[in-house]
């Protein structure tokens, strides 16, 4: 394996940061993300997993307009903000892969307290976790995709404000 030159790369880190990061912040053009999908293997687990250990409740569920048979559902993830998930019913998608280019992580905010009352569904419910910093639990959900919660406010990360 290669050493890194953390240096150079801060350096480049620095560069980006004073040629694109703007003193006075445009207006964004977006009005926020609508939902982000994600693959579901069986449609009432992960129902079960996102609105009875999570407490993020199913909103919708449509069939998919791509996709005949495949189920198009929503999650409430408060602030008119979703998560949808597909089925593909008779297509083998294969286990959830981190790839490059692909979804890491979807980080969730929720408040202290309800960090702490999820922390313990999914000791209850038996879901594996990692703990970082106390601000942040990473787990995977029932098809592999890795989820944070994280009990920062919305806009901040770690203390600095992002937004």
């Amino acid at each position: 394996m290669n050493a890194m030159d953390l240096s150079a790369i801060e350096a480049e880190r620095r560069r980006i940061r004073d040629t694109h990061l703007k003193p006075q912040r445009a207006a964004s053009t977006a009005r926020g993300v609508h939902h982000v999908a994600l693959l579901s293997s069986d449609v009432e687990r992960t129902v079960r997993f996102y609105q009875d250990v999570l407490g993020f409740p199913l909103t919708e569920m449509i069939e998919n307009r791509d996709y005949k048979g495949s189920t198009h559902f929503f999650f409430d993830l408060g602030n008119g903000n979703l998560i949808a998930f597909f089925d593909f019913p008779g297509l083998d998608l294969g286990p959830y892969a981190e790839v490059l280019g692909g979804l890491h992580h979807l980080a969730i905010s929720v408040d202290p307290g309800t960090w702490s009352e999820l922390r313990g569904r999914l000791d209850a419910a038996g879901v594996e976790y990692m703990e970082e910093s106390g601000t942040s639990i990473y787990f995977r959900d029932p098809d592999g995709a890795r989820i944070e919660l994280l009990a920062d406010p919305l806009g901040e990360m770690y203390g600095n404000k992002v937004l």
